[in-house]
């Protein structure tokens, strides 16, 4: 079955995720902020959820049409072909957005495709009450300068929930930004990749997780493994996959924090990833951290706002690891922070910046090529 894939992620990732998504061979057709469509098949479905790293859900586009009114959304929505996926016992809630659109009562446009699905499925299926009891279909729409789009959610819980992290400290970083950064910061087997205020434990494991070529998703279920249309043998053959092509490698990550609950959370959780061979987590004051003559790049998310007492407290933390971390050149230093004057305390201004998001937050990578 020829099927349009929507692969979502947070905004700045789209660079990231579509060169996943033409590693794994498919052809993307479309980019816009936070989505890529992509052409795939059943088997895409099961690979992108288990091996894009970048991704936060895969959806099966099931069309597209213009719908400046309700009666529009409404008759589009009853076109297009949802007993192709869903039968007549099965669960379809709707949810959705509305951006820029001249419909933008979420409640109404849930009400009216709702409407319309039923109204298609007793089409083909000769009943008008169905009783919603057994293989749940998550419709999502989206509708973007009234282009409403209809998919279906084939992930369940987000991507970036990869199950290694069970508990986390205050304001943790997504596992999907936490692996962006870790790419940009181009880990190489002979540079030592030091998280110095690892939290969780998040960077220093994506980081591991990357160069082990460790597929994200291997060890989770998704709602789309309880679609009949694709097959059991399909599920378990990506799983294999992504099992036979870890690979063994030499690099090293340090994760360090001055919280000792921290230490012993990233170290659960690093075993859990599987990545405790080659993530290192122990006690040190980030202030005080050592080059020991290594070559290496530090990455990572220091403390604001919610997760330290005092702004005041934060700015004096940048001023003191700006100092320090400068001592450690020729160390390229990567560290990502919602603080808009982050350069005026950290006393060096950055080499490149990059604006992200953690969920809904705006934050900006501050790159530093020449640490001095």
């Amino acid at each position: 079955m020829r099927l349009e894939l929507v692969a979502t992620c947070l905004f700045g990732l789209e660079h990231l995720l579509g060169e996943e998504i033409e590693a794994l061979g498919y052809e993307r057709i479309s980019t816009i902020d936070g989505r890529i469509t992509f052409a795939g098949d059943e088997e895409a479905v099961a690979l992108s959820n288990i091996f894009l790293r970048y991704a936060e859900r895969i959806f099966i586009k099931v069309g597209s049409f213009r719908a400046e009114s309700f009666e529009e959304l409404f008759e589009g929505t009853r076109a297009l072909p949802w007993a192709d996926y869903i039968g007549k016992d099965d669960i379809f809630p709707v949810k959705g957005h509305s951006i820029k659109s001249k419909l933008f009562s979420i409640p109404d446009c849930q009400a009216i495709i709702k409407k319309a699905v039923v109204r298609s499925l007793s089409e083909v299926y000769g009943i008008t009450i169905f009783p919603e009891e057994k293989v749940k279909y998550q419709i999502e729409f989206f509708i973007l300068n009234d282009e409403a789009t209809l998919m279906i959610d084939t992930t369940g819980s987000p991507l970036h929930k990869r199950g290694y992290r069970r508990e986390s400290l205050g304001a943790p970083i997504r596992e999907t930004l936490a692996a962006a950064i870790a790419a940009t910061s181009r880990p190489r087997e002979n540079v030592l990749l030091w998280d110095p205020m690892c939290g969780s434990g998040t960077i220093a494991i994506e980081a591991a997780m990357l160069m082990k070529n460790i597929a994200p998703g291997r060890s989770r279920n998704f709602i789309a493994e309880e679609f009949p249309f694709i097959s059991k043998p399909v599920w378990k053959s990506a799983r294999e996959e992504a099992f036979d092509v870890e690979k063994k490698s030499d690099f090293e990550a340090f994760a360090s924090d001055i919280d000792p609950a921290a230490v012993a959370l990233a170290q659960k959780n690093a075993s859990l990833a599987g990545v405790s061979d080659t993530v290192k987590v122990f006690k040190q004051d980030a202030r005080k951290i050592s080059a020991e003559g290594r070559r290496g790049t530090i990455v990572c998310n220091p403390p604001y706002g919610e997760r330290l007492g005092t702004m005041r407290e934060v700015e004096e933390l940048y001023r003191e690891i700006g100092v320090h971390f400068r001592s450690l050149s020729p160390w390229q230093v990567y560290v990502i922070t919602s603080h808009p004057a982050f350069e005026k305390f950290y006393g060096k201004k950055a080499d490149k910046v990059r604006k992200l998001y953690n969920g809904m937050i705006p934050c900006y990578l501050y790159q530093f090529f020449k640490n001095k």
